[in-house]
């Protein structure tokens, strides 16, 4: 099972990088997804990488601001998060769905093959 860590509560303006890991499980055939979930919202898409090449793609929210990374020999994936305001608050999950996607649309977290429990994100004002 996916599991996203790395959440906490942090001043606006700050950074926090978040991973999301799999004990028992590779991902080089995955597309890997960033979703949140603010409080009274529905869970939208934050951005994504193909794990294989390395491609990424960004919800014009977060773009500039959101990095996805991977690391191949700890099997697992990042979001760091810089210039945090008040409105990215939300619980953080992560998905890994098989197959390479062109990105060129966000990633549906229904279509998610595998996810896991999230990661609260609390930026203060």
């Amino acid at each position: 099972q996916l599991q996203a860590s790395g959440g906490g509560l942090v001043q606006a303006g700050g950074s926090l990088r978040l991973s999301c890991a799999d004990s028992g499980r590779t991902f080089s055939s995955y597309t890997m997804g960033w979703f949140r979930q603010a409080p009274g919202k529905e869970r939208e898409f934050v951005g994504a990488i193909v794990w294989s090449e390395g491609r990424t793609s960004y919800a014009d929210s977060v773009k500039g601001r959101f990095t996805i990374s991977r690391d191949n020999a700890k099997n697992t994936v990042y979001l760091q998060m810089n210039s945090l305001g008040p409105e990215d608050t939300a619980v953080y999950y992560c998905g890994a769905v098989r197959g390479r996607y062109s990105l060129q649309a966000p990633l549906d977290w229904g279509g998610m093959d595998f996810w896991g429990k999230g990661t609260q994100v609390t930026v203060s004002s």
